[in-house]
C-alpha cells in the first residue's frame, strides 16, 4: 500500500542554508538576503510525502524489496539487520521551482540562495518524517536506519524508474521523473531506510557512511 503525509513548515535551519550555499563560519552580511529569502519562498512551499513499507529478503548479495531487486554495497551496509524497507519521495513543491527560474533571470545571489533554501527545506522534510515514521515504529521496539538515495555511494541512479513506478510519485504527490532521470518539482528527494530493533542501530551521521571526504556539503562527524 502507498501511503502520502503533508507536513506543516519544519523549523527552518539557518546553518544549512548557509552550508549549502557555501558560506563559511558566523558571516552575518548574508542574514538580510537569507532572511529575504526565507520569507519569499515561504508561501511558495508545501511537504508532501509518499511511501511504502515493505518486506526485506535476501538471495545472495541481491536484496529483494517492492518487486525490485538491487546488488549495492552501499544499501546492503544501510539496511544491514533489516527485514523492512521503508521507501519514500518527497517534494517541497512545483511553486518553489518557479521561484528559482525567475532569480536565475535576474538576480544570481537570490538565485543561490533559493537553491540552497530549497536544499535544506527537503532535507528538513525527510527528516521530520522519518522522525515521525520512528516515533511509530518505537511503539514495538522499532526504529529507522539513515537514509540513503538512488546515486549515493554505489547506489544506480536509475533505481529511480523503480522508486517512482512502485510509489507512483506522479499521483501521489505531483513529482515526475524525465528521461535524464532529473526530478521535477526539483527540490525533491527519494531515499530508502531499514527497520532494525531498537537496540541494534546508533544513529550516525547521515555523511559518515560516504567515501566522498571532499564533498562541500559533508557534514560534521
Amino acid at each position: 500500500m502507498i501511503l502520502k503525509k503533508q507536513f506543516d513548515a519544519p523549523r527552518w535551519n539557518v546553518g544549512e542554508i548557509m552550508r549549502y550555499a557555501r558560506i563559511r563560519g558566523a558571516d552575518e552580511s548574508y542574514r538580510p538576503l537569507i532572511n529575504e529569502c526565507m520569507s519569499e519562498a515561504e508561501p511558495a512551499l508545501s511537504y508532501r510525502v509518499c511511501y511504502t513499507l515493505a518486506p526485506l529478503t535476501r538471495r545472495g548479495d541481491t536484496l529483494c524489496f517492492c518487486g525490485m531487486e538491487i546488488s549495492s554495497d552501499t544499501v546492503r551496509k544501510a539496511v544491514r539487520d533489516s527485514e523492512q524497507i521503508l521507501l519514500f519521495a518527497a517534494t517541497v513543491g512545483a511553486p518553489f521551482d518557479l521561484l528559482i527560474r525567475k532569480y536565475s533571470a535576474v538576480s544570481p545571489s537570490k538565485a543561490l540562495m533559493m537553491q540552497a533554501i530549497g536544499a535544506e527545506r527537503v532535507e528538513s522534510l525527510c527528516d521530520a518524517f522519518c522522525a515521525d515514521i520512528d516515533s511509530q515504529l518505537c511503539r514495538d521496539g522499532l526504529c529507522l536506519t539513515p537514509r540513503v538515495s538512488p546515486g549515493y555511494g554505489d547506489i544506480p541512479l536509475d533505481m529511480q524508474r523503480d522508486v517512482f513506478a512502485v510509489l507512483d510519485c506522479p499521483r501521489k504527490i505531483g513529482l515526475t521523473l524525465d528521461e535524464s532521470l532529473m526530478m521535477s518539482p526539483s527540490k525533491s528527494v527519494t531515499a530508502l531506510c531499514g527497520v532494525v530493533s531498537s537496540a541494534d542501530i546508533t544513529k550516525n551521521n547521515k555523511c559518515s557512511g560516504c567515501g566522498k571526504t571532499d564533498c562541500a556539503y559533508r557534514t560534521g562527524e
